[in-house]
């Protein structure tokens, strides 16, 4: 049997760009001021308003609060997710998006197969497995926060909906990037839906979309070889960038393919593949930083 061995080699260093005035680790003072209101992840220790968690300090108004940089995902109203359903109940399902707890997807909440707006009947509810069961990943806006912290999901619109053949990719919350729309088609063939809680779900751009489906068709047609070597690219870039802390948005995402096409697809998964000179030309061309959102 061959042995796959590689000698050790020096790493590279990747240069760090921006400022870190605003990350704070445990015990940090962020401000002697009292004028401030003590926010999430911070106490009060001495007249002192300290941080409690790694993060980094966000300043409303008055308000100072300390967004953590490992968390699990606290989703807001307006928030795009990527989840997948793990319980079929009465009248909703439970999905799991990275949160603390499950989050629920009312049968009212959905559009019907051919976009009718009525109400739910007892018929609905029987053909609920119809529509979603368990093991499907869909695409949901948050709509509503409970008090517990559990979300509130719906899919009203056709571009929410049943997810069909494509790749999930898991990283950070706190590295994707807040944006007017978190739904991308890439020049390269692909497209993206950048979750909130850290799901990202890449998969062919499609051509038609089926109106009278109300998002829950699933196309089924063979991918094209190239079609999934741009998908395995985007994926592997994705997982380069959430390794090295990189912010993720649709600019640094088409940067790091960019800057990846350069270098061959290696058939052994094994390789040493050169994710830090990617990372470098990334970087300089400003997809590490968050400055225009705009693709070249």
């Amino acid at each position: 049997m061959a042995a796959d061995m590689r000698l050790p080699t020096r790493r590279e260093e990747v240069p760090l760009q921006g400022t870190f005035a605003n990350l704070v680790v445990p015990g940090d003072v962020i401000t002697t001021d009292t004028g401030f209101m003590r926010g999430h992840g911070t106490y009060v220790d001495d007249e002192k308003l300290t941080a409690s968690v790694a993060g980094e300090v966000e300043r409303v108004n008055k308000l100072i609060c300390v967004r953590p940089l490992k968390t699990r995902f606290n989703g807001e109203v307006g928030d795009v997710v990527v989840g997948r359903i793990t319980e079929v109940q009465q009248k909703r399902w439970k999905v799991e998006t990275n949160s603390r707890l499950d989050s629920v997807l009312l049968l009212s909440a959905v559009n019907l197969p051919g976009g009718e707006l009525r109400r739910r009947s007892a018929e609905d509810e029987l053909s609920m497995r119809d529509y979603l069961q368990e093991g499907d990943l869909i695409s949901a806006e948050v709509q509503n926060v409970f008090t517990d912290g559990a979300l509130s999901l719906h899919t009203r619109s056709l571009k929410y909906g049943k997810l069909g053949q494509g790749i999930l990719v898991q990283v950070s919350p706190s590295l994707v990037k807040r944006q007017k729309t978190h739904f991308h088609n890439l020049p390269c063939g692909a497209s993206v839906i950048l979750g909130n809680n850290g799901y990202i779900w890449l998969y062919p751009t499609p051509g038609q979309l089926d109106e009278e489906a109300g998002g829950y068709y699933t196309s089924m047609e063979p991918v094209q070889l190239a079609d999934r070597e741009v998908i395995s690219r985007l994926r592997n870039c994705l997982l380069a960038l959430a390794a090295h802390k990189v912010l993720l948005f649709d600019t640094s995402v088409l940067y790091c393919y960019e800057s990846s096409l350069s270098h061959q697809v290696q058939a052994s998964v094994t390789c040493h593949l050169p994710v830090n000179e990617v990372l470098i030309e990334t970087r300089g061309h400003g997809g590490g930083c968050d400055g225009d959102t705009t693709p070249p």
